[in-house]
């Protein structure tokens, strides 16, 4: 885990670069900025969009505008619309996400997700 502090500041996600995601069909697109042991990513997935792989990642998830859905390995399915939020911790869900007509989500992940 970080033992570094973050001082106060803001984000103005319209200076942030976006890059581009291929997924198995459609794009995502990242807006990315990272602390030591911390990310934090405004994600868009295009209409259409399905996951490349399987996420073993931990996850703060917020949905901000669409849907979402999220399939995890066992089969369930979990759709997260806007408002929504979903967490997982690192290695505990095998999932990968899925958007029909196209999603903007809010996504923060580091080190204070580790399993223990």
């Amino acid at each position: 885990m970080s033992t570094e502090n973050i001082p106060f500041q803001s984000i103005d996600w319209t200076k942030i670069p976006k890059t581009e995601h291929v997924g198995e069909t459609g794009m995502a697109y990242w807006q990315t900025t990272q602390y030591n042991g911390l990310r934090i990513r405004m994600v868009e997935y295009s209409k259409d969009y399905f996951a490349d792989h399987w996420c073993e990642k931990g996850h703060i998830v917020q949905c901000l505008e669409g849907t979402c859905e999220n399939e995890l390995k066992s089969g369930v399915i979990i759709t997260l619309t806007k408002g929504m939020t979903y967490v997982v911790s690192d290695g505990l869900s095998s999932h990968r996400s899925i958007s029909k007509k196209g999603v903007k989500l809010l996504i923060i992940d580091g080190d204070f997700l580790r399993q223990n």
